[in-house]
């Protein structure tokens, strides 16, 4: 769970999660489920989860690649606990690994859920690889760094 920053006792507590959080994790990405997305058991599909992931996943590879990519692997994903409608869902991500062609992250996801207590919990954790692609949506290599 992040800690969130420390506030003197005249202040308001935050009323979001942090930009950014330890570890080089960087926010890219903050979203309130609809009650479209809930499934017949009152909590947020999976699916439309996973597909906010891959949003969010595609954020730090696609400044990597500096052009089109594409998802190629989905290596882990991990429901920790169930979204809520109502949550205020915040996904940090990193770049674990940068190949010739791919860029390989992780994304943490947490739910700011009860505004008038407000609390934070990581409800999923994934990573993913995505991989340039040219014109063509074949592969191409990443620029090299500047």
């Amino acid at each position: 769970m992040p800690v969130l920053p420390e506030h003197p006792a005249s202040e308001d507590p935050p009323l979001m999660a942090p930009p950014s959080l330890s570890g080089q994790r960087e926010l890219v990405l903050r979203v309130i489920p609809l009650p479209a997305d809930v499934n017949a058991n009152g909590d947020i599909f999976g699916g439309w989860i996973m597909a906010q992931v891959d949003l969010a996943g595609a954020v730090l590879p696609g400044r990597v690649a500096k052009g089109r990519i594409a998802t190629v692997a989905v290596n882990q994903f991990i429901f920790k606990q169930a979204v809520s409608l109502g949550d205020l869902l915040s996904f940090y991500a990193r770049v674990t690994r940068v190949g010739r062609t791919s860029v390989s992250v992780h994304v943490d996801v947490y739910a700011e859920r009860d505004p008038a207590n407000l609390h934070v919990v990581k409800v999923t954790e994934a990573d993913l690889t995505y991989v340039a692609i040219d014109a063509n949506g074949r592969p191409r290599p990443l620029p090299l760094p500047t």
